[in-house]
């Protein structure tokens, strides 16, 4: 039978099969579609294969319990807190928190990307950092900033809130241990932020690009066979935001990193060789500067 090229080429491609071997008949409710090499009907119905097992849905604890700043919480404290937590959904673009200086109580971000925003000296908010799932960092509130530190959904997030009292109840024979824990992501935030924007360290331009690069990869890359491939495709204004910079030298600067083979775009993502770039960076660095690494917790 011929093929259909609208409507059947499209699942053939889906699930991998070649287009010739695809056989499809009609149903007065759903469509059949026979395979030839694997002997079997599948029915189709809005878009859906009906005999595949469907994902579970993901719930808020298991979301807390991926997350690796909190695998120190044994599995009834996190259960513990994710019933503590107060939940709310906000959209891309959306305020979190206006001043995370001032937070009052544990932020968590459960799902999607947030991203750290104060003013520049021209009064511009700027991106600062790129916040994976995970805590969300308190950051000091600059004296000569009238609005200081605020978070903001880069995407669509998902946020749980917990008072501190409540989260050391959580935590009742250590509590000081817990807190502890919970604000080192506050310290390694602090640190890529040191390393991307602070001028003693004497890093270049071209250093601090690589820098925040590796830093993303950390957050949001996978690693696969042609290096670590940064899932979300952020762009040369978020990198420049990131570094300090303008646009179009970034641009030049990730064209230079593409040039030495330290990083390739898939489309509008990149791919990134994480250890040959962190190579060259700390020999780059020879003894003027520790090793860096803004991958480290």
């Amino acid at each position: 039978m011929r093929e259909n090229n609208g409507r059947f080429v499209p699942f053939c491609n889906r699930i991998g099969l070649e287009r010739n071997f695809i056989w499809p008949r009609t149903c007065s409710k759903f469509r059949l579609i026979r395979c030839k090499r694997q002997r079997c009907i599948r029915p189709i119905l809005g878009g859906a294969i009906l005999n595949e097992k469907r994902a579970s849905r993901e719930t808020d604890l298991d979301r807390l319990s991926r997350l690796k700043v909190l695998s120190w919480l044994s599995p009834s404290e996190l259960k513990l807190l994710a019933s503590a937590l107060s939940l709310s959904n906000y959209k891309r673009h959306a305020l979190i928190l206006r001043d995370v200086a001032q937070a009052q109580g544990a932020h968590i971000l459960l799902a999607g990307i947030a991203r750290i925003t104060c003013r520049n000296a021209r009064n511009e908010r700027v991106t600062v950092a790129m916040l994976a799932p995970g805590p969300i960092p308190e950051f000091p509130a600059p004296p000569l900033s009238q609005s200081g530190f605020q978070c903001e959904a880069y995407n669509d997030c998902r946020v749980g809130t917990v008072s501190w009292a409540d989260f050391g109840g959580i935590t009742p024979n250590a509590p000081e241990s817990a807190f502890k824990q919970f604000h080192s992501n506050d310290l390694k935030q602090w640190y890529r932020l040191l390393l991307r924007s602070s001028s003693f360290l004497n890093l270049g331009l071209h250093e601090r690009i690589a820098i925040a690069l590796l830093e993303l990869c950390s957050d949001f890359g996978v690693e696969e066979s042609r290096g670590t491939l940064l899932r979300v495709a952020f762009s040369h204004k978020d990198i420049a935001n990131l570094v300090g910079a303008s646009r179009p030298r970034v641009t030049e600067h990730l064209a230079r990193l593409e040039r030495e083979k330290f990083m390739k775009r898939q489309g509008r993502q990149m791919v990134v060789q994480v250890a040959k770039l962190l190579d060259s960076m700390n020999a780059r660095a020879g003894a003027h500067v520790l090793r860096v690494d803004p991958r480290r917790e």
